[in-house]
C-alpha cells in the first residue's frame, strides 16, 4: 500500500510480522508524509530502518524507551542515502525550525537519526 509518492506502509511495518492496528496506520500515514517533505527537499531516498513496534517487540529491543512514539505508529529511525546522520539532524532541525515539516522528537545517533511527529519538542 502506497502511503506517499516514495513511502509505503511496508516500510514502516514491525519487524515482528504483526499486523499493524488501524489508530497506528493513520499516524504512519501522517508520519509518512512528513518524511516525504524531508525526501523531496533533499532529493535523495531515505530508507526506514524502523518505523512502527508493537508493544511485544519494542519491549524486545530492551533498550527502547517505555514511552517509545515507535509504539503509537509516529515515528521513524531514517537514513538519507550517503548522508551523515549528525547532517540529516540538522537538516530536520532547520526544517522544523522554518516549519516546513512537524515540530516533535529529534534524537541524533552513529548510524540513524530518530524523528517523530509527538505533539511536543524533544531532543536527545
Amino acid at each position: 500500500m502506497k502511503l506517499t509518492k516514495n513511502f509505503s506502509k511496508s516500510e514502516f511495518e514491525c519487524s515482528c510480522g504483526c499486523e499493524m492496528p488501524n489508530h497506528v496506520l493513520d499516524n504512519v500515514y501522517e508520519l509518512a508524509q512528513q518524511l516525504q517533505i524531508v525526501r523531496d527537499y533533499v532529493g535523495m531516498p531515505i530508507t526506514i530502518n524502523s518505523g512502527y513496534r508493537c508493544e511485544y517487540y519494542n519491549d524486545e529491543i530492551g533498550k527502547a524507551s517505555k514511552k517509545s512514539q515507535h509504539k503509537k505508529g509516529k515515528a521513524a529511525d531514517i537514513v538519507i542515502s550517503d548522508v551523515n546522520p549528525h547532517w540529516t539532524y540538522q537538516l530536520l532541525e532547520e526544517m522544523i525550525k522554518e516549519k516546513r515539516i512537524r515540530q516533535g522528537g529529534l534524537g541524533k545517533y552513529d548510524t540513524f537519526t530518530h524523528y517523530d511527529i509527538r505533539s511536543k519538542k524533544v531532543r536527545w
